[in-house]
């Protein structure tokens, strides 16, 4: 006889608050290949063990629902590469490399909800443009970076610091986008390498232009 305590395989675990709960549940049935435009609220009530009602106690629709696991996942990276500050010499592209190895991990964790916040942008306007205000969390921190590296004379002088902080977020946002559903996670530490020496070398130590 089965066990009548034990929560079914993939259930909402009920120990989680409820707006965890209706969150984690998400997740996982996007993690189990739903895409969000199928996944309806009363799917993600029931899964959650909550009624409908209690659903949009907590959040206004579907569209505030990614938006706040997206905001999640965005603060959990943001967090891990401002930990990261560029230093002299060789050292600092080590320790570079490792701040990308747990970043393309926190992609590939939420990877589900990356694929439905490109699946959403296409054709909602809101999430776009939360999504693209995310990434220039990026670029403005760093835009800093380079600026400092550049007061100290460690940066050549000649650089764009805001055409270049773009291209390395955004560049690199799409890269790893592209890198986690296409590499099976074997290319991992060789993708953290080649971005790590991409900003190190393209940027914080890029020679400077020589006069004529």
């Amino acid at each position: 006889m089965p066990s009548i305590t034990r929560r079914p395989s993939g259930g909402a675990d009920r120990r989680l608050p409820v707006e965890a709960r209706i969150l984690a549940t998400t997740q996982r049935l996007l993690a189990e290949g739903v895409t969000f435009t199928e996944l309806g609220v009363q799917r993600i009530a029931r899964e959650a063990e909550v009624a409908r009602s209690t659903f949009y106690t907590h959040f206004a629709d579907k569209t505030q629902l990614l938006m706040r696991l997206a905001e999640s996942m965005s603060k959990t990276s943001f967090d891990v590469t401002a930990t990261w500050r560029p230093e002299p010499g060789a050292e600092a592209l080590p320790s570079l490399t490792e701040i990308f190895r747990q970043v393309i991990g926190i992609y590939r964790e939420h990877a589900a909800v990356l694929s439905a916040i490109t699946e959403v942008s296409a054709y909602d306007p809101t999430v776009r443009q939360f999504w693209n205000g995310r990434l220039e969390q990026f670029v403005r921190n760093t835009e800093r970076f380079i600026r400092v590296e550049q007061e100290s004379d460690r940066a050549p002088r000649d650089l764009d610091p805001v055409q270049a902080s773009r291209l390395i977020v955004i560049g690199g946002d799409r890269f790893l986008a592209q890198h986690i559903v296409t590499d099976d996670g074997s290319g991992d530490d060789a993708a953290a390498r080649e971005l790590a020496a991409t900003w190190w070398y393209g940027i914080y130590r890029r020679p400077a232009e020589q006069p004529g």
